[in-house]
């Protein structure tokens, strides 16, 4: 019997994770011994947060990232066919979106290692449902491109499918945020729709739905916030 990859969720930023996370998903983080992780240090601390007295000590973890190799994750995965179950973690929300779990539930798919989802919090989600933007045709686009020239050129681009009627959806970097505002305010049209969604289920969230031609009058400050922007 082969064991089964658990995906785990944890909390978009902040202590309070028994408001967004559900019992039996704790209960299951519990148990596991055997984790791969975006960043290990962040881990222990989630670990730590929901069980103050979890045996870190007697747990393995493995580092996924953007450079992990095809080959490092199949020795990720040795455990899993010993019959031993894993959780899968990202930095924040749910692992597999924007994330470099993706690559690691492909190689556990073909591998038929069955892959359990298990319920929480995912920032791009929560922010469709809150924007009043079309929820049965969007397209998640991640993280836009880093370059000024070509950040304006891809969000002209998102901006034409936003004025078809399909939501747009993307994300950046927090130290980034004020200059993707920026961007957003001088190269979209005054009449397209925009919804800054910022720390999401944290004490400071922020969420609103307004033309770009009202957020030249009124701009929030989002220096160093975790932000998901819906366009329509």
């Amino acid at each position: 019997m082969k064991g089964r990859l658990y995906l785990i969720p944890v909390t978009l930023g902040g202590n309070d994770f028994s408001s967004v996370i559900p019992e039996k998903v704790l209960s299951i983080t519990k148990q596991l011994r055997f984790f791969i992780v975006e960043e290990i240090r962040s881990a222990r601390r989630f670990l730590r947060l929901i069980d103050k007295n979890f045996p870190i000590d007697d747990c393995s973890f493995s580092e996924l990232n953007e450079h992990t190799r095809e080959d490092d994750i199949s020795q990720f995965l040795e455990p899993l066919m010993n019959g031993t179950d894993i959780g899968l973690m990202s930095e924040a929300g749910l692992p597999g979106i924007a994330d470099p779990g993706s690559n690691l539930i492909a190689v556990a798919h073909r591998k038929n290692i069955r892959i359990v989802p298990l319920s929480g919090p995912s920032s791009i989600i929560l922010a469709l449902t809150a924007s009043g933007c079309n929820g049965q045709n969007f397209t998640f686009h991640g993280y836009l491109p880093v370059k000024p020239q070509e950040r304006a050129s891809c969000i002209k681009e998102i901006e034409k499918k936003a004025h078809e009627g399909y939501a747009q959806i993307f994300m950046e970097t927090p130290y980034r945020n004020s200059r993707m505002l920026e961007t957003l305010l001088s190269v979209c049209n005054s009449k397209t729709l925009l919804c800054i969604a910022a720390d999401i289920s944290l004490p400071s969230e922020f969420i609103r739905t307004m033309r770009i031609s009202e957020w030249k009058a009124d701009k929030p400050d989002l220096d160093n916030r975790l932000v998901v922007y819906v366009m329509q």
